[in-house]
């Protein structure tokens, strides 16, 4: 857990970087601080390692004052990415993953075992990358060895500066992927600096709001984008709030319509009365244990035989609790009028159909809800930790 009370950072010249800063994060809680350059979002994090030494107020690390710790110690019970790596560049993927270990006296047949299962984890493998150097690698490359090297020794808790801001747009979204994986398996306790309220939406559990040097608003990113506490908030999060709102509001078993469904082995001429009696143009077709197969439509099983023979494959799928943007996506992927949701577990059992008209719907109710609680709990700022 880490905890700011009424902390405050002044330079020399008078500018007031930080200003009385007081929230918490919670113990595998991933926290985004978000906002434009110079409004001490990176401040506040580097007090956190004390690379930044506060002007007054406390910061605590699992309920003790890091004021009393030695600040080399400190460092090497947290784990630090920043954007531009910091890998050594005479040393391999391998060694540089093992720094710390290294650093903490670990033996050097564990430091690397451990350096080799964390590349693993991060999608390295380590017999190939683990004796390559830094410039042998590509920019993600190099940013998945920065995140290993900052998990090897286990630490509770994990600064991240802006750590996928230096790569091209289509690996930003690969490596935010599979970061969210890997919290997922860690679950470390996480600062995640950035100035793109997408990235900060997409990873955090709650975001911080940053105007200069203050809190404007701290909440769920789902709330942040629903009801946004202050005009800077709704200014900074942009007009297109309502699109961004589709990443954070996942499909639920209740936006589902529930399609005729027929068997694979069932007659071409049983599944067109059962889409008759129904008034259907189109069934969904389950294989064994109800695992989803694709679809049919009535105009095909005019030709006779069994479903097998007539029945089209159905790629245009998501889980249930994927969220709405991806289901949106998948639909123009796909040039789609509805997708296929199966349970998500082991046996991928079709649970229903998401059409446009229900992500509508799942989206209005999800903002709806949203704005019931901000109206109950009358959001304002003197209710903001910091503000």
């Amino acid at each position: 857990m880490i905890r700011f009370e009424h902390v405050t950072k002044r330079y020399a010249d008078g500018t007031t970087a930080v200003d009385d800063l007081s929230f918490e994060v919670a113990e595998g809680e991933l926290v985004t601080l978000v906002g434009p350059s110079g409004c001490g979002k990176t401040t506040t994090m580097k007090m956190v390692n004390r690379l930044t030494e506060p002007t007054s107020g406390r910061i605590l690390l699992d309920g003790e004052d890091i004021s009393g710790v030695d600040p080399v110690e400190l460092r090497r019970r947290i784990g630090y990415v920043i954007q531009q790596v910091g890998l050594f560049p005479h040393k391999t993927v391998l060694e540089n993953t093992a720094t710390v270990p290294h650093l903490l006296g670990w033996q050097r047949k564990k430091a690397r075992d451990r350096a080799a299962e964390l590349l693993d984890l991060v999608g390295l493998d380590p017999a190939v990358h683990g004796a390559r150097y830094p410039h042998q690698l590509s920019g993600g490359q190099r940013q998945r060895v920065g995140v290993a090297r900052a998990l090897a020794a286990d630490p509770p808790v994990l600064l991240m500066d802006e750590p996928f801001g230096a790569v091209d747009p289509v690996v930003r979204e690969r490596l935010q992927n599979e970061f969210l994986r890997l919290q997922s398996q860690v679950r470390k306790t996480v600062l995640f600096v950035t100035h793109d309220i997408e990235e900060a939406v997409r990873l955090g559990d709650r975001i911080a709001v940053y105007g200069q040097g203050r809190i404007e608003q701290f909440d769920a990113p789902a709330t942040v984008l629903g009801a946004p506490a202050t005009p800077y908030v709704a200014d900074f999060v942009g007009a297109d709030r309502g699109l961004k709102r589709l990443s954070v509001t996942p499909i639920e078993e209740g936006d589902l319509e529930q399609p005729p469904v027929v068997r694979l082995d069932d007659t071409a001429a049983a599944a067109a009365a059962a889409l008759a009696s129904d008034g259907a143009q189109w069934a969904v077709v389950l294989g064994e244990a109800g695992r989803l197969h694709g679809w049919v439509s009535a105009e095909a099983l005019a030709g006779g035989g069994t479903v097998r023979d007539r029945a089209r494959r159905m790629d245009a799928w998501l889980p249930v609790g994927a969220s709405l943007k991806q289901a949106f996506s998948t639909m123009l992927q796909h040039d789609a009028g509805w997708i296929a949701v199966l349970d998500g577990d082991a046996t991928d059992r079709f649970v229903g159909v998401l059409t446009p008209a229900r992500l509508h719907e799942a989206l209005r109710r999800s903002i709806d809800a949203d704005a019931r609680g901000a109206a109950r709990s009358d959001v304002n700022l003197e209710s903001i930790p910091g503000a």
